[in-house]
């Protein structure tokens, strides 16, 4: 494969690319189908008494790379004729080829290890030789050159088309491999859809000098080191010093210093909410409603009766945060009196009724599908759909009436779900409830608005979530333990402390009645074959699971060798280090072999909840996905005219999914960039402080560490560490001094003192003191750019400052940032 800037040879790849590539891939299929049939050719003898005519390694390996969509084990046997034992040597070599490397397992398909799924997002980055656009993966994980994709342009667009890609644009592809690259591109991709320009602007705060002009301080942190981009006097525009541009860079010369061009004044940093500005502006999150959507909400009214059950005399509740402005799910829990059902109860989830006010393709579909859900930043929400979706109509107020769509589920005793169905209804709350306020009355302290509904709404509900609990146990998901902190503002917006609020059975109930509600949407859906939007998380992946047997090894604990990877395995490790120093750590590091949860309209379960099915339907207020779950539940249930369009078919929602699935992960990336910015700017005037933390990440040129009380990360570099070189041992995921043999290990309890902090990029640099509760040692009092003992080798260039440290760390920190928790419905 070519890198970028390379040659190639230019030949018959032109506007006959596409058809080539079909031709060849039919050709490839043929001559696999042939293959088949001359079992001398393709077999070989496997290991102990396999059976005759059982094909190659390099045979199925052929054959899934050769299919223009993903492969399942059914396919392989049709092709080869496999039947009767064959089948049990099939799954073993195919076990064979993914413990390899050779191919990988996703949702349940086979995949070529080295290739991409159906569906991509790319960056178009340039021309080829014969002037056809070539794009590249904009997610690549591999440590590997990133595949190139041709970019398959219709030749006639049909009438309503979107505008044609061009070089910079960000775009959903539909990709299909070419057969025989020949040193070229390796895919051809199809654009379904344009998301934006792959790095839309250069951002930056600027600084104003004296005598005119100034220079750009970055916002991201991959920026620090770089040279300073430069505004000349004449420049800056409107800008004033401290404010948030974008600017075009240009660079006059080869040896010419970049300088830069203001484009737009975005903002200042002594505005109100300004550092979530900062990670808006920076990954392009839609935050302004265009004029049509606001006029489209504005004009909604209060819906009546029609075509609805009447459930406004059922005490229906809501339970939030203290400071939720919208509440979109509701609860109810009774005695089952069907004496067959002793000691069952009848549950009640009603969720606000979104799809009753956006209908699909109005501009409030077209709206909430670009942004894909709200982001919640600590001093801001962008919502996915206006305020008067949001935080009125849809909002199930106390005391108001209220479309919804409910589920009404039996379970027995023992949490165990008998049956369930679907209603369109208008409910009015009881109550707003807090978690704490609800929390409080079960305990013995309800106030005057919990007190009247303690017997009747309240004990019942506990009385469920017991049984659900049951149920839960039983079917053991994964148990990690890991506090979340929340950011208190000041009345300027900035940080004032850090908490971590208590986890309450308040909390549980609702997310475990969410969870079983989710899982009646998925059952209903699947039973009437309707295409469906899963939310699916798959089994981690097998390089994943050597790594974390590398890391249980480094602290004693040996990771059984199992082929069936389920979550009780990890809970047994979770359990193993329960009130021991490790629990943090090894909570993290099980969190970071997790796979991804993300969107499909294929299913492959949900891993961390240890569930078959799973799809969102409990936030159609925040999130897109469950929209587009609650129109399916309409149709199939004949519940309205507002459903899903009858032509949708899976391919549209694989589409739907993979954009999604990306809005998804980059309001996670802003969210936390957000929380780094104000965590850094609470410490910047803490320079010299000392702090107890873990290390949480170890990479060649350095270390992270998480601080205790905050936990802000922060880098070490390995340059100012004692008065010896360290190495990085991948194995132990330490650094090893290379004199004293002195380790640094992942998890290990430190003192680190704050040396820098860069609040506009969220970035803290600290020197480690010693270990936790060890006062000073050795490994403290080397600055940066001291002369080192001239044994061995560096650990890496040493950076200055906070300058040139972040090419190492980009591939850890993005490690943690993919893996979020497994399911947290709410």
């Amino acid at each position: 494969m070519t890198r970028p800037g390379s040659k190639r040879p230019s030949s018959s790849r032109a506007a006959p690319r596409a058809t080539r590539s079909r031709a060849a891939r039919k050709e490839a299929a043929q001559r696999l189908a042939e293959a088949a049939a001359l079992p001398d050719s393709l077999t070989e003898p496997a290991d102990g008494d396999a059976p005759a005519g059982l094909p190659t390694r390099e045979a199925i390996v052929a054959f899934i790379n050769s299919a223009p969509g993903k492969v399942a084990k059914r396919d392989i046997v049709r092709a080869f004729g496999i039947s009767g034992d064959q089948r049990i040597w099939l799954k073993r070599l195919l076990k064979e080829l993914e413990e390899d490397g050779l191919i990988n397992r996703r949702h349940g398909a086979l995949h070529d290890a080295a290739g991409l799924p159906p569906v991509v997002l790319a960056d178009i980055t340039g021309r080829d030789d014969d002037g056809e656009l070539i794009a590249r993966p904009a997610e690549w994980n591999s440590d590997d050159e990133p595949p190139q994709i041709i970019i398959n342009l219709p030749r006639r667009p049909a009438k309503g088309h979107q505008p044609t890609p061009g070089v910079g644009d960000r775009a959903l592809l539909r990709v299909s491999r070419l057969p025989e690259p020949d040193g070229g591109p390796a895919y051809t991709g199809r654009p379904i859809k344009i998301i934006g320009r792959a790095n839309p602007q250069t951002l930056g705060v600027f600084r104003a000098l004296p005598e005119g002009g100034g220079w750009i301080e970055p916002v991201d942190k991959k920026s620090l080191g770089r040279e300073p981009l430069e505004i000349r006097p004449g420049d800056a525009g409107e800008a004033k010093d401290g404010d948030l541009v974008s600017v075009s860079v240009s660079k006059i010369g080869r040896f010419a210093r970049p300088h830069a061009r203001v484009r737009e004044r975005l903002g200042s940093l002594s505005s109100e909410k300004a550092v979530s500005l900062l990670a808006i502006y920076a990954h392009g999150i839609p935050h302004v409603f265009s004029a049509a959507a606001l006029a489209e909400a504005e004009a909604a009214r209060p819906l009546g009766m029609s075509g609805r059950e009447d459930w406004r005399e059922l005490p229906l509740i809501t339970i939030d945060p203290a400071d939720a402005k919208d509440h979109d799910d509701a609860v109810h829990a009774a005695v089952d009196e069907d004496p067959n059902n002793p000691g069952g109860f009848v549950l009640s989830v009603a969720i606000a009724d979104v799809a009753a006010y956006v209908r699909p393709g109005g501009e409030l579909d077209r709206t909430a599908r670009e942004r894909g859900n709200s982001v919640y930043f600590p001093d801001r929400v962008v919502p996915m759909l206006p305020e008067r979706i949001s935080n009125d109509l849809c909002s199930l107020r106390p005391h108001e009436d209220r479309p919804s769509l409910a589920m009404r589920i039996v379970i027995d005793a023992h949490g165990r779900k008998l049956r369930h169905s679907v209603h369109r209804v208008m409910m009015r709350s009881a109550a707003k409830l807090a978690y704490q306020q609800a929390q409080a009355a079960i305990d013995g302290l309800p106030d005057d608005i919990t007190g009247p509904l303690l017997e009747p709404v309240l004990k019942p509900l506990w009385a469920a979530y017991a049984a659900l609990a049951e149920a839960r146990d039983k079917r053991s998901p994964l148990a990690l333990d890991l506090p979340e902190r929340k950011l208190l503002l000041d009345a300027d917006g900035m940080l004032d402390r850090v908490i971590i609020p208590p986890r309450l059975d308040a909390h549980r109930l609702i997310e475990e009645f969410m969870i079983l509600a989710n899982v009646c949407a998925a059952e209903t859906l699947e039973r009437a074959g309707s295409p469906l939007l899963y939310r699916i998380h798959d089994e981690p992946s097998l390089e994943k699971m050597r790594g974390l047997g590398e890391v249980m090894a480094s602290i004693g604990i040996k990771l059984p060798k199992t082929g069936n990877v389920r979550p009780e395995l990890f809970n047994r490790i979770l359990a193993q280090v329960e009130g021991t120093r490790h629990k943090t750590f090894i909570n993290e590091v099980v969190l970071r072999s997790q796979a991804q949860a993300e969107y499909s309209a294929d299913n492959c379960g949900h891993f961390g909840l240890n569930l078959r099915r799973y799809a969102h339907f409990t936030s159609p207020i925040r999130r897109y996905a469950d929209l587009i779950v609650h129109r399916a539940l309409i149709t199939v249930g004949k519940l309205g005219h507002d459903g899903l369009p009858a032509a949708t078919t899976r391919s549209q929602l694989n589409e739907i999914a993979a954009q999604i699935s990306v809005a998804e992960r980059r309001a996670m990336a802003a969210e936390r960039e957000t929380i780094d910015r104000l965590i850094a700017h609470h410490l910047a005037d803490a320079i010299g402080a000392t702090f107890q933390g873990q290390i949480s990440g170890v990479t060649r040129a350095g270390l992270f560490v998480r601080l205790a009380d905050t936990g802000a990360d922060g880098f070490v570099p390995a340059a100012t560490i004692g008065d010896e070189f360290y190495r990085h041992d991948e194995s132990l995921h330490a650094l090893v001094g290379s004199r004293t043999g002195d380790t640094l290990r992942l998890g290990d309890q430190v003192e680190v003192r704050l040396a820098e902090a860069a609040p506009i990029a969220g970035a803290l640099r600290f020197e480690l003191m010693g270990r936790a509760g060890g006062g000073r040692s050795r490994l403290a009092g080397r600055k940066i750019g001291a002369k080192k003992d001239g044994r061995g080798k560096s650990g890496g260039k040493a950076p200055k400052g906070l300058k040139g440290r972040l090419a190492e760390q980009k591939k850890a920190k993005q490690a943690r940032l993919d893996c979020s928790l497994p399911e947290r419905s709410r």
